[in-house]
């Protein structure tokens, strides 16, 4: 008889969100501008000098003042684990100041009260999309080498102050995103299509290098901290089998494998120092660089996974949508609403993958499907969503985590991201849904702010319960 496919038992079962898509309250006891504050279209329009109504975000779905409730609703679904950010301009208005906002810290004090209060591990991203608006203006963002050390002092301001309660702790979200989106992902000023390609690998060696400083920074707090990075995952699979496409794709897939390399392997890999001398590209890395990488490398690797996409050097592209990456559209597999490949057998590839390549626990913090929800009237007369759709995509998805469990894959947990409703930070739209939660708010800024169980709410509540035992393979 072969052996059972079962989830560990103390698998990390939970939600991810983001403190600039839900939080809301942007100016707040003290809270500082971000770049999210001037960007009310998301990566899709132009940024704002200054916060305007439009901007969704600057409301979020006001979890600053509903934290309680939502969380409650957290532990009735049976979270073992929670994902949110801390907002780095809650905590440092402008970023580079060198005593933090008092207030700020008192708040995140009171969520994580609250998760303890239900028995929910926190984990904690450090910077998600986040960068405090001042250090984009002021020093453009990741491109200036100061940079290091303003995250130095926050991260060190949240380890000391959260150590004790917080194990698992993320240092960048979607690092490797700052190759397409620099203002979002990484607080670079200049113009996408300004600038330069050595100022922007000089940002991402500014990035990793604080990535590693922080790592060390927590083990000096605490040796129980776990600090892991965070990729934005997308197999790439060649469009024919023609060795010109398999090498597009592995190429493809290089540019986010060099982000994981640099935090597991604590060097630069030979296929991107290359990549650097083909294009002229000299990074300053000192010494001291060389060995902070080196000598602090992560506990864990988490990714993000939505899609699968295909690459190819012989054929007219017809790219694919995606998740701030494209690439080149796959015949072979069905699409969400918004041009995302739909490919559960992909998220299998990536955790065999990941765990071949740097032999770390890995840890799957996003993942989910976004819809356009509608609101119904239940069997019970309260508002609810019919969303089998979601359903099904994550029974599939989760069906091929099981999976690459049994294939000797170690996986720590799995927090679907947007577990409630919140602002999408591609679009700054309220209708791409991705929670088991609804929350009552509409493009236009429009509606209640209540929250609603979709039917996904009692499906992930059983998935949990049994520990994965109720998935339909």
């Amino acid at each position: 008889m072969p052996t059972p496919t079962t989830f560990p038992n103390d698998f990390l079962w939970g939600g991810a969100l983001a403190a600039n898509q839900y939080e809301g309250a942007y100016g707040a006891e003290g809270k500082g501008l971000s770049v999210q504050d001037v960007m009310p279209q998301g990566i899709v329009g132009p940024r704002t000098e200054a916060p305007t109504p439009d901007n969704l975000k600057l409301e979020g779905i006001d979890f600053y003042h509903r934290y309680k409730e939502d969380i409650a609703l957290l532990a009735e679904m049976g979270f073992k684990v929670f994902r949110f950010s801390i907002a780095w301009s809650r905590i440092f208005p402008k970023g580079d100041e060198t005593e933090p906002n008092e207030a700020g810290l008192a708040f995140y004090d009171r969520v994580l009260d609250e998760l303890e209060k239900y028995g929910i591990e926190p984990l904690v991203t450090i910077s998600h999309y986040e960068t405090p608006l001042h250090l984009s203006r002021e020093y453009n963002g990741w491109a200036d080498r100061r940079m290091i050390g303003f995250f130095e002092r926050y991260a060190r301001t949240l380890f000391e102050r959260y150590g004790r309660r917080v194990k698992y702790w993320l240092t960048f979200n979607e690092i490797n995103s700052v190759l397409h989106e620099p203002f979002m992902s990484g607080g670079i000023n200049t113009p996408k299509e300004e600038l330069s390609e050595q100022d922007l690998y000089q940002a991402i060696h500014h990035e990793l290098v604080a990535s590693a400083s922080a790592t060390r920074i927590a083990h000096e707090v605490s040796p129980d901290l776990k600090v892991g990075c965070m990729i934005l995952a997308i197999p790439f699979y060649p469009l024919t089998p023609d060795p010109r496409d398999v090498w597009a794709a592995k190429q493809a897939e290089r540019d986010n494998y060099t982000f994981g390399d640099v935090h597991v392997r604590g060097a630069y890999p030979g296929y991107f120092l290359r990549k650097l001398r083909d294009k002229g590209i000299e990074l300053d890395i000192t010494e001291d660089d060389r060995r902070t990488l080196a000598e602090h490398t992560v506990d864990f690797v988490s990714f993000s996974y939505y899609m699968s996409s295909c690459e190819t050097a012989t054929q007219e592209r017809e790219a694919s949508g995606g998740n701030l990456m494209g690439g080149v559209v796959n015949p072979t597999l069905e699409v969400s609403q918004w041009g995302w490949a739909i490919d559960p057998r992909g998220l299998r590839t990536i955790l065999n993958d990941y765990w071949d390549r740097w032999g770390k626990p890995l840890f799957i913090v996003e993942n989910g499907l976004g819809a356009r929800d509608e609101l119904i009237t239940g069997p019970d007369g309260t508002p609810t969503v019919a969303d089998d759709y979601r359903i099904d995509y994550m029974n599939d998805h989760l069906v091929q985590v099981r999976e690459a469990i049994a294939d000797g894959v170690q996986v720590i947990g799995y927090t679907s991201w947007g577990c409630i409703d919140c602002v999408s930070a591609s679009t700054a739209q309220m209708s791409k849904r991705y929670g088991f939660i609804y929350v009552d708010r509409n493009d236009d800024g429009t509606g209640t702010l209540e929250r609603y169980r979709k039917q996904s709410f009692g499906w992930y509540r059983d998935v949990i319960a049994s520990n994965g035992a109720s998935l339909k393979a």
